[in-house]
């Protein structure tokens, strides 16, 4: 039971989670860090508001809406999507290009001297097929 355990938790993708996890907890402070030091007091400056949770709420018979209090999270939402994909997509894909450059192309495999044989036959055929 333990070697099967120590297995799983050797796994790279267990690791690799791991991993991820820990230096996304470390990226959200510094994603609130952004939002608090930089775009919350960008939005207060423009909407009067701290944050935009409270712009466009408006009561209609009694029930209150506020279109701000989806906009707040979808607006952190494409900070942090924008930021993960400028600080760490794009240079990973610049890395990945820049390895793949250096590589030679892998050779077209040999095919086995029995299909070789199989594709000549075939051809054989249906030249002597076309000429009747």
């Amino acid at each position: 039971m333990l070697s099967g355990f120590k297995t799983f938790i050797m796994r790279g993708n267990v690791v690799d989670l791991a991993v991820g996890i820990v230096i996304g907890t470390a990226f959200s402070a510094v994603v609130t860090g952004l939002l608090d030091g930089l775009i919350n007091p960008f939005i207060a400056a423009v909407f009067g508001q701290t944050d935009i949770s409270e712009v466009g709420e408006f009561t209609i018979n009694s029930a209150e809406f506020s279109i701000g209090l989806f906009l707040d999270p979808l607006l952190k939402f494409l900070i942090v999507a924008a930021t993960l994909y400028l600080a760490v997509v794009l240079p990973m894909n610049a890395l990945a290009e820049r390895r793949a450059r250096g590589k030679e192309p892998e050779p077209a495999p040999v095919p086995e001297p029995d299909v070789v044989l199989l594709a000549e036959i075939r051809d054989l055929l249906a030249a002597d097929h076309e000429r009747r």
